[in-house]
């Protein structure tokens, strides 16, 4: 029986991450980590994270990071060595692209056999260096605290994105003596100089059509309150990238001219096309690269945000106004005062909105029908989702169709994954999302191929008794690649897989299981799933026969 006053490297993790006030911990437990997941499952700190016990790793990873990008504050996902950590690239590398962060803790052999071809040995941390932003090995029982703290710090720190930490398996047994690192304020930045909000606010003026570009670090609670704001006073023309969605309410909706990122000719494309001065807002590259935006390197870019961009051949801002956002914005506002889009730009405005709201009208639907239009599964799925309510959205065909048509009208809560386009994020995300929002229903959507990327986790969604709608576009194939082939080459080769009864599989896991057998039902099979408790997952039939007609508007370098 071991002393259970001592103090171990295990109880410097779980009380790190209690001051950090991190709420949940994904994972799953190994021999060189398991005494970590002991004081998870039996805290002795009243304040240690809930344990979430995932079924895979990768998910563990997701999940945290859904918890990053939904919070702005690190998700902490804990797992064992080898291929436990392994198996975390793929989610971290993603949390890192799209600036969700992430504290993942990987255990480690002892540090006796870190130079030896052992059972699980390998280098945890040059593994993960080049797709983090932090990634360090825990050598000192001592150190352990300040490095989870440096960690944390980083993850959270500007471009936010995936700190890891790997601790040996005798550095998590051995007593600890050092006081681990106290409860931390991060630092709070200040405005843009009040200068330049003077000169941009001129510089706007001056302009015959300004257009708001908001981007992924614009959707904070305090940015999207700022920007609303500035819209309300000046009603300047907006576009949001896919991560940027949510920030403009229902009420400002005139406003808006939809999102940006992979199409060509879409409405806010053309709008950034013929505006004179577009004032990027949290805008990252990875969102909508500038050479799909900005090909001919000719627009008027002002940039505010919390760092420094990051300067191309098509992307050279004017000036760039930074700190922190939200007051950089409250500096603006004063300024604006009385401000109207000039009566040059109006026209055009009207007929582009006008634009904006016909293309998203879905066409009627036949008797006969079996297989659903995909505007016809957006125009019911938006009926059915509240402005209060969670969308999480796999990659695929779907994924297209869902970030051009689908609206939403809070900030973070409509997600994509648009800088690695990683499929099985979804249902990681949507669990996620149901923790931290137990009130609302969560929806989940994915395709036929993704889904079952991460499904396994469907189990512990029910096990958590998490209300999530999982619904999957089903076409039989990788439909992404598919029509992209067909585009490319007149056929498509690699796509094809078989069928799977996902309303079976779904009941196998314990949750409910439903499918959409003719089109005309989809209304009647989605009031069912909102209606009930706990997971659901709907099989939808869906055409994507439309696909090769929406390929020919996606970017020429997303096709290569």
């Amino acid at each position: 029986m071991e002393d259970s006053k001592k103090y171990y490297g295990a109880d410097a993790i779980i009380d790190s991450l209690a001051n950090h006030d991190v709420k949940y911990v994904f994972g799953i437990p190994g021999a060189k980590i398991d005494r970590v997941f002991e004081r998870l499952e039996k805290p002795v700190n009243p304040k240690a994270p809930k344990l979430i016990l995932t079924r895979h790793e990768q998910n563990a990873a997701f999940m945290a990071a859904g918890i990053g990008r939904i919070t702005g504050k690190p998700g902490v996902v804990v797992t064992t060595s080898g291929p436990g950590a392994s198996n975390l690239a793929t989610g971290l590398v993603t949390a890192t692209a799209e600036g969700d962060p992430v504290l993942a803790i990987s255990g480690q052999v002892q540090r006796t056999d870190l130079l030896r071809l052992t059972h699980q040995s390998m280098d945890n941390a040059a593994l993960f260096a080049p797709i983090t932003k932090f990634s360090a090995e825990v050598q000192d029982p001592e150190n352990i605290s300040e490095v989870i703290a440096n960690a944390y710090q980083e993850a959270e720190a500007g471009k936010q994105g995936a700190g890891f930490v790997s601790v040996p398996q005798d550095v998590i047994d051995s007593e600890v003596k050092t006081k681990v690192i106290k409860p931390l304020i991060a630092p709070k930045l200040g405005p843009a100089s009040p200068i330049e909000a003077t000169l941009l606010s001129q510089r706007i003026k001056a302009a015959q059509l300004p257009v708001l570009l908001l981007g992924m670090r614009a959707s904070s609670p305090e940015t999207t309150k700022a920007i609303r704001t500035l819209i309300e006073e000046t009603h300047l023309p907006v576009v949001e990238t896919f991560q940027g969605a949510g920030i403009i309410p229902r009420a400002m909706e005139d406003d808006f001219f939809g999102r940006v990122g992979l199409f060509r000719n879409q409405p806010g494309d053309q709008l950034l096309k013929r505006s004179d001065l577009v004032i990027a807002i949290g805008y990252d590259p990875i969102e909508y690269e500038p050479r799909n935006w900005n090909s001919d390197g000719k627009a008027n870019i002002v940039v505010i945000d919390t760092i420094r961009a990051q300067v191309d051949k098509n992307f050279q801002p004017e000036r760039e106004l930074v700190g922190d956002i939200a007051q950089t914005l409250d500096f603006l506002v004063p300024y604006m005062k009385g401000y109207e889009v000039p009566q040059t730009s109006r026209k055009y405005l009207a007929e582009l909105h006008d634009k904006l709201e016909k293309r998203d009208e879905a066409p009627a639907v036949k008797d006969d029908q079996i297989l659903n239009h995909p505007l016809s599964v957006i125009q019911e799925l938006q009926e059915h989702v509240k402005d209060e309510m969670t969308v999480t959205v796999d990659v695929g065909s779907f994924y297209i169709w869902m970030a051009r048509h689908f609206r939403s009208y809070a900030p973070r809560h409509l997600l994509f994954s648009n800088g690695m386009q990683t499929l099985g994020v979804a249902l990681p995300w949507a669990i996620a999302a149901a923790l931290l929002r137990p009130q609302t229903q969560i929806v989940s959507v994915s395709g036929d191929g993704g889904f079952l990327f991460s499904s396994q986790d469907l189990e512990t969604a029910v096990r958590l008794h998490l209300n999530i709608v999982h619904i999957i576009w089903n076409d039989g194939n990788y439909d992404m690649v598919k029509f992209q082939e067909e585009m490319k080459y007149g056929a498509s080769a690699g796509v094809k897989f078989g069928p799977v009864d996902f309303a079976k599989y779904a009941e196998s896991f314990g949750a409910k299981g439903l499918r959409v057998s003719r089109a005309k039902d989809l209304k009647k099979v989605l009031d069912e799933a909102f209606a009930t408790k706990g997971p659901v997952v709907v099989d939808v039939p869906v055409d994507y026969s439309f696909n090769q007609e929406l390929g020919k508007q996606i970017l020429e370098d997303q096709l290569h």
